[in-house]
C-alpha cells in the first residue's frame, strides 16, 4: 500500500533549563522564506529539543558568505554561530548552503552545501541540527532519524510515521479498527504492529518504503506486544494460543513460534537487550505487574524493578545501561521513570504529568518520547534522561499514542 501525504500540524514547546547548555545563535538562512519551510527555525528548535543548546540573539543580515565579526558574536553571548541560504535551482530543487563557526576561537568548524527537493527540506534541516549537534557535542544527533505513532480521530486509527519532530507525517495504515504498539526493526525498514482489522488482535509486520505486509502471528487467541530481535530475524511476542499469556519467539524466516515462559501469570512487554543475550518482559507472578529480565533463550526470571506496586512498559537505552518505564503512583498517576540497571541509584521521575505511557528510547539514547495526556488530548512529548528539557509535539485536532522511536539511517 503507497502512503499518502499527511498533515499532523506539530507544533514545538520547550520547557525546563538544563544544567549546561551550549549558547547557540541560528541566523534566519537567506530566501528560506521562498522555500515554504522555516529553515533556520527548524535547526533550533532541532538543537534545543536536545537539551545541550540554548538559543542566542541572531538578529541582523548574515549568510554562509558572511564573514562574521567574532566580537559582536561574543557579546551576545554565543559560543557557536550557524548561518546559510536555501535559493531555488534552475530544475526546482533547492541549493542549502551552511556555515558553523566557533565564536570564541574565531574559526569556521563546518561547511556544507546540498541540492534537494522542496519535499526534503525539512529533512535537510534536520541534518544541519545533527551534523551541527555532533560537531560540538561529539554525539550524534537524532533529529533525521524517523518516530512512528498512532493517531485517534473520530474513530479511526492511523499508524503514521514522521520525522523525529513529529512532523512530515505519512500514513502506514489507516484503519476503523484499533492499531497498537508499533516497533521499529533495527534497520528502520520494517514495522511491526497489533492490528485489529480481521475482528482480533493479529501481530503485522510492514515494509516501510513499499507498504507490503504480512502476518506473522494470528493464532487462536489473543497476539500482542511484538518486539524484534536485534539481528532483525525474530520477534519475540505475547500469544494466549497455548492458554494464558506467555512469551514466544517467532522466526520471520518461517516455522513454529517457541515458547520461552511457563507460567500461571501474565507475561507480557517484552524487549531484548541490545546485545540480544536478554529479554525484558511485564509479568505479575509476583501478584502485581513488575519488570523481570531472563535470557532471551528462555530460562529462569528475574525481577528488576522493586520501587513501586505498578511497573510496566519497560523500555532499555542502546547502550543497556537505562531502563525507562511506567509507574503507577500512591495516587493513581502514571508516570515515566528512569532506573540505571547496574544499580546506581533509585528510580527517578522524568515527567511531571499523570497519564504516561510508551516510553521510547531515542538512538543516541539521549532522549525519551512518550505519549501522555494534557488539556483534553493525547499528546506525545520528549524528554531529557534527567528530566530538565521537557518538549511538547501537539498534533491538531488528532489523539496521539503509541509512540516508537526509529533506530538511525544507514
Amino acid at each position: 500500500m503507497p502512503w499518502s501525504a499527511a498533515r499532523a500540524q506539530f507544533r514545538v514547546e520547550i520547557s525546563g533549563i538544563g544544567a549546561t547548555q551550549l549558547p547557540v545563535a541560528i541566523a534566519r538562512f537567506r530566501d528560506e522564506d521562498r522555500t515554504g519551510q522555516p529553515v533556520s527555525a527548524i535547526v533550533l528548535a532541532d538543537l534545543e529539543r536536545s537539551g545541550l543548546f540554548r538559543s542566542v540573539d541572531s538578529s541582523g543580515l548574515l549568510d554562509e558568505n558572511s564573514l562574521p565579526i567574532f566580537t559582536d558574536w561574543r557579546g551576545r553571548g554565543a559560543d557557536a554561530l550557524v548561518a546559510g541560504s536555501a535559493a531555488r535551482l534552475a530544475d526546482g530543487r533547492f541549493d542549502v548552503r551552511y556555515k558553523l563557526w566557533d565564536v570564541v576561537k574565531g574559526e569556521q568548524l563546518l561547511g556544507q552545501a546540498m541540492a534537494v527537493p522542496q519535499s526534503d527540506l525539512r529533512l535537510a534541516a534536520h541534518r544541519i541540527a545533527d551534523a551541527v549537534h555532533e560537531k560540538l557535542t561529539g554525539e550524534r544527533g537524532v533529529n533525521a532519524t524517523r518516530v512512528a505513532y498512532v493517531t485517534r480521530a473520530a474513530n479511526r486509527y492511523t499508524l503514521r510515521v514522521s520525522d523525529a519532530d513529529g512532523e512530515g507525517g505519512q500514513v502506514a495504515l489507516a484503519s476503523p479498527q484499533p492499531i497498537i504498539s508499533p516497533t521499529w526493526s533495527p534497520d528502520g525498514q520494517q514495522l511491526a504492529y497489533v492490528s485489529w482489522e480481521s475482528g482480533k488482535p493479529v501481530v503485522m509486520v510492514q515494509q516501510v518504503h513499499s507498504g507490503q505486509r504480512r502476518a506473522v502471528a494470528g493464532f487462536r487467541g489473543s497476539n500482542s506486544a511484538p518486539a524484534w530481535s536485534p539481528d532483525g530475524k525474530r520477534l519475540v511476542a505475547t500469544l494466549s494460543r497455548e492458554g494464558g499469556s506467555q512469551l514466544f519467539t517467532i522466526e520471520l524466516a518461517g516455522g513454529e513460534p517457541r515458547r520461552l515462559t511457563s507460567s500461571a501469570a501474565i507475561d507480557t512487554e517484552a524487549v531484548f537487550t541490545p546485545d540480544g543475550r536478554h529479554i525484558c518482559f511485564v509479568s505479575d507472578r509476583g501478584g502485581g505487574p513488575q519488570i523481570y529480565r531472563m535470557p532471551a533463550t528462555g530460562g529462569p526470571a528475574e525481577r528488576i524493578t522493586f520501587s513501586g506496586a505498578y511497573n510496566i512498559s519497560p523500555a532499555i537505552s542502546p547502550d543497556g545501561r537505562t531502563l525507562a518505564y511506567v509507574t503507577r503512583d500512591d495516587r493513581g498517576a502514571f508516570r515515566v521513570m528512569v532506573m540505571d540497571l547496574a544499580g546506581g541509584g533509585p528510580p527517578r521521575s522524568v515527567t511531571d504529568t499523570t497519564d504516561d505511557e510508551s516510553p521510547s528510547f531515542a538512538p543516541n539514547g539521549r532522549l525519551l518520547m512518550y505519549a501522555t495526556r494534557a488539556q483534553g488530548r493525547d499528546v506525545l512529548m520528549t524528554t531529557t534522561l534527567d528530566g530538565r528539557i521537557r518538549t511538547r509535539l501537539l498534533a491538531t485536532g488528532v489523539d496521539v499514542r503509541e509512540p516508537a522511536w526509529g533506530p538511525f539511517q544507514a
